[in-house]
């Protein structure tokens, strides 16, 4: 079972790349490359544990589409939410917070 959500949550992280070219039209070429990489778990901790955002997440706030990013994604899929520690969670929603983006 686990291995069916960790396919899905790395097809999820690519639809969101697909997204926010087509709907942000931001290329995010390095979150690309970092997933294919690393696959989307790998990615998503990467990025959820780097001491600051991304690039690309202030590039899709900067485009108001915060929806877009990990974090988000995260956040509102909670069949997700076992794939992170709380405190990798707790992180993704003060991010959000702190760019006051509402889930």
């Amino acid at each position: 079972m686990l291995n069916q959500l960790e396919n899905e949550f790395h097809e999820a992280m690519l639809n969101i790349y697909r997204q926010a070219k087509s709907e942000a039209s931001y290329d995010a070429r390095r979150f690309i490359q970092m997933v294919e990489t690393h696959g989307g778990i790998e990615s998503a901790r990467r990025l959820i544990n780097a001491a600051t955002v991304s690039e690309g997440y202030t590039t899709l706030w900067e485009r108001q589409h915060l929806d877009l990013t990990v974090e988000a994604m995260i956040m509102r899929t909670e069949k997700y939410h076992s794939l992170f520690t709380e405190d990798e969670l707790d992180v993704c929603a003060q991010r959000l917070k702190d760019y006051e983006y509402q889930i």
